[in-house]
């Protein structure tokens, strides 16, 4: 059965302020009408000179036109690897940014790289329409070629803060973060967050993995914000990669 569109004056997107210290300068956002396994978090930070989009959802809805900005002020959305569930909506951007492992696929959005195909054969794709004649079958990703490659140790400035470019691979091989030294933020897409980690697709690899926790674990944090679940601080960043490396 078809599911109902979505009520009138509702938005596609859910909306939260994740952080108190920050408190309007970053703004949450994920889509609570996707099937669970790719609803994603992404986020709009302001910054003094420069906003930080991180990751861009699926794309079924125009994202863009929701964020709080400042004409004339320059925005870099940059993603956190190239999954459907995180690049869906980089293309309304002008400046993009991504991993240099994952780089020439921005261009395309083939579903190898980005496991559309996985969303449209699913049986219950989404709760509600996102529009009137909305399909499944008809999901595409727009190609988004990257204006910036990121390597780790690159640095992203806001003007007021700035984040170093952290390689993170094992989810996918081109898997990065974002980490503000200072205050302790990190972003951390798909590398880690409080849910279930995926490391079985054929671009994951599960010794990058650990190597990949082994170097998150002693990281100093004040709080992540990751790719799924709820943000979370240092104690439970510790738990959760002590309970990847105990893995079998």
């Amino acid at each position: 059965m078809q599911p109902a569109l979505i009520p009138a004056g509702t938005s596609w997107f859910s909306r939260t302020s994740p952080d108190s210290t920050l408190g309007a300068n970053l703004v949450a956002f994920t889509e609570p009408f996707l099937n669970d396994y790719f609803r994603a978090n992404f986020y709009h930070l302001k910054g003094r000179d420069l906003d930080l989009v991180v990751d861009a959802g699926m794309g079924l809805a125009p994202l863009a036109p929701l964020l709080d900005l400042t004409p004339g002020k320059p925005v870099l959305a940059a993603a956190t690897h190239i999954h459907a569930d995180h690049v869906g909506s980089l293309f309304e951007f002008s400046e993009r940014a991504g991993p240099r492992l994952e780089a020439e696929a921005f261009a395309t959005m083939g579903d190898r790289w980005t496991f559309a195909d996985e969303f449209r054969s699913l049986a219950e794709p989404v709760t509600r329409l996102p529009h009137v004649g909305w399909r499944a079958a008809d999901y595409l990703i727009e190609p988004a070629p990257l204006t910036r490659i990121l390597d780790g140790g690159d640095r992203i400035d806001l003007g007021d803060r700035s984040f170093t470019v952290l390689n993170l691979p094992g989810h996918s091989f081109g898997c990065i973060g974002l980490y503000d030294e200072r205050d302790g933020l990190l972003f951390s897409g798909d590398a880690i967050y409080d849910d279930t980690l995926i490391d079985d697709m054929w671009c994951s690899n599960r010794d990058d993995y650990r190597a990949t926790m082994l170097r998150l674990i002693d990281l100093p944090v004040r709080v992540v914000h990751g790719g799924h679940g709820e943000s979370f601080g240092e104690p439970r960043l510790k738990e959760i990669a002590r309970e990847y490396l105990e893995r079998p």
